[in-house]
C-alpha cells in the first residue's frame, strides 16, 4: 500500500470514527473512590474505575467524569461544625479538586491520555475549566475530570455532573453508586426491595425517589438528559451501564 492510500484509509477511519462517536459523563461519588476504607482511597477500587473507564474508551467514546469529594470532605457535614457554610462548600470543592487529580494520574498509568480541569482558578494545579477546551480535549481522545463543582457554594457535585454533561452535548450522564440502581425503597433494609429497570422523569418525581437532588434533577429532565444509574462497585459494569444492560434508565 502506498503513502497515498494509507492516507485516504487513516482519513476514513478517523471520520467513520468521529460519525460513530459517543460521549458520555460518569459521576463519581468521592465515597465511592474509598471503597472500604473510611477515609482516603482505595488503590483497588482506583485501578477498577481506570480499567472500566479505559475498556469504554476502547469502544469509541468520548469520556469526562465529575468527582465528589465525600471521601475527605464533605461541605454540608463542616456546616454543622460551625465552619461557615460557604467556607465549608468551598472545602469541599476544593476535596474534589484533589478527587481529581488523583484519579487522573491513576487512569494516566493506566495509559489513557487524561486532563483535569477545576471549575476554581488554580492555574499552576490544574487547568481552568472552559466549554470549549473541553469539547477540544474530548475530541482528542483525552478522557476529561472535572473537579470543583460548579465552583459556587450551595450547588451539589450531582448538579454539576449534569451541567458539564449538557454543556459537552454528552448523550447520557451515568451515575454510579454502590447499589444496582434505583429502587422503591432502600435496598439494604428492605429484602423485598424491587429494582426499577427504566423510569421516566415524571415518574420518579411522582414516586419521591432520591435519583439525584432537586436542583440536578430538574436540570436533566428540562434537557431530556438521560441517566442512568448503575453499580460501580462490579467490575465491568461502566460499559454494560452505557449498554443498558445494567442499571436503571431514566428518561422521557
Amino acid at each position: 500500500m502506498n503513502g497515498v492510500n494509507k492516507i485516504a484509509v487513516f482519513l476514513n477511519k478517523y471520520f467513520t470514527m468521529g460519525e460513530n462517536m459517543k460521549r458520555v459523563l460518569l459521576k463519581i461519588s468521592g465515597e465511592a473512590l474509598k471503597g472500604d476504607k473510611d477515609f482516603g482511597y482505595s488503590s483497588t477500587m482506583l485501578k477498577q474505575v481506570a480499567k472500566d473507564v479505559f475498556d469504554l474508551q476502547k469502544e469509541g467514546y468520548q469520556i469526562s467524569i465529575v468527582v465528589g469529594g465525600g471521601n475527605i470532605f464533605r461541605g454540608v457535614n463542616g456546616a454543622e461544625t460551625g465552619i461557615k457554610r460557604v467556607n465549608s462548600d468551598y472545602m469541599g470543592m476544593l476535596a474534589t479538586i484533589m478527587n481529581a487529580i488523583a484519579l487522573g494520574d491513576v487512569l494516566f498509568s493506566e495509559g489513557l491520555k487524561t486532563k483535569v480541569m477545576s471549575a476554581i482558578k488554580m492555574d499552576s494545579v490544574v487547568e481552568p475549566y472552559s466549554y470549549k477546551r473541553a469539547c477540544s480535549f474530548l475530541e482528542k481522545g483525552e478522557v476529561v475530570i472535572f473537579g470543583g463543582g460548579t465552583g459556587n457554594p450551595y450547588f451539589t457535585t450531582d448538579t454539576a455532573a449534569t451541567l458539564r454533561a449538557i454543556e459537552m452535548n454528552s448523550d447520557m450522564l451515568l451515575k454510579a453508586t454502590k447499589v444496582d440502581g434505583v429502587y422503591d425503597k432502600d435496598p439494604a433494609k428492605f429484602t423485598d426491595a424491587k429494582l426499577y429497570t427504566k423510569l421516566s422523569f415524571d415518574e420518579a418525581m411522582e414516586k419521591g425517589l432520591k435519583i439525584m437532588d432537586l436542583t440536578a434533577f430538574a436540570l436533566a429532565s428540562d434537557n431530556n438528559l438521560e441517566i442512568i444509574v448503575f453499580n460501580l462497585f462490579k467490575k465491568g459494569n461502566l460499559l454494560k451501564a452505557v449498554k443498558k444492560e445494567v442499571g436503571t434508565q431514566v428518561s422521557f
